[in-house]
Order: C-alpha cells, then sequence, then structure tokens
C-alpha cells in the first residue's frame, strides 16, 4: 500500500511510483521471476508484487536500502550458504538496493518454489 492509502490495482502501476533506476531493476526482477516460473499469474497481495501458481510462490518489494524478496522460509534454509552474504529473516531475503541481484539465485529459488507448490498440490489429491 502507498502513503496515500491506495492500493496498486497491478505491478505495473506498482513499479510506477519508483524512479527509472528501480523500475529497471524491478523490469528485471519481474522478468527473471517469470522466466523461472513462466505458469505463474501476477497478482498484489499484502500491497507487494506477488506471483503465484496455485498459491503465491513469491512476493516482492522496494524499501528504503533494501528489495525485499519474499520466498518463504523453506527456500532460505535450503539457499542458505548462497544467501550468507545477504540479510535474511524467516521469510524475507534483503537484496542491497545499491547493489545488482543475483538474478540466476532469484531464478533457483523461484524455480524451488514453483516445484514445491506442484508437489503439494500433487500431495494434496
Amino acid at each position: 500500500m502507498n502513503t496515500s492509502g491506495a492500493v496498486w490495482k497491478n505491478i505495473d502501476e506498482y513499479h510506477a511510483q519508483f524512479s527509472k533506476e528501480i523500475q529497471a531493476v524491478l523490469q528485471q526482477l519481474r522478468q527473471s521471476i517469470k522466466q523461472a516460473a513462466p505458469k505463474t499469474t501476477e497478482t498484489i497481495s499484502y500491497g507487494m508484487p506477488a506471483f503465484k501458481q496455485t498459491k503465491v510462490l513469491v512476493y516482492y518489494a522496494v524499501h528504503k536500502n533494501h528489495i525485499g524478496f519474499y520466498p518463504t522460509s523453506h527456500p532460505i534454509e535450503v539457499f542458505k550458504k548462497e544467501l550468507n552474504r545477504y540479510k535474511t529473516s524467516k521469510g524475507a531475503i534483503q537484496f542491497p538496493i545499491d547493489r545488482a541481484l543475483p538474478f540466476p539465485l532469484i531464478k533457483r529459488i523461484v524455480k524451488f518454489r514453483a516445484t514445491e507448490d506442484v508437489n503439494a498440490t500433487i500431495r494434496k489429491k
């Protein structure tokens, strides 16, 4: 949600509020997610861009000094060694806004989440 309290209708509206430089990074992030999980649907959830298959795989949001990437907790455990240079918490990764995003790693995390989602759906049947 933005400071005026309005809710964005789509990811393009979310991106539009930022500088051209940040918009370019966000567009690369968006494309990386779509390449890693092409069957996802884009949405806004909890005021953030989100990508879902049967459920949301990942979210992201721009903060003052970082881009928050929210893949849930399990991928953060699985990719712990590769994420050691970034600040993480149970379900979040902070990518400093002044450094290049690790797109190959992001794609691996998204593919992992997509596989988790498919496997969870199969188990439910």
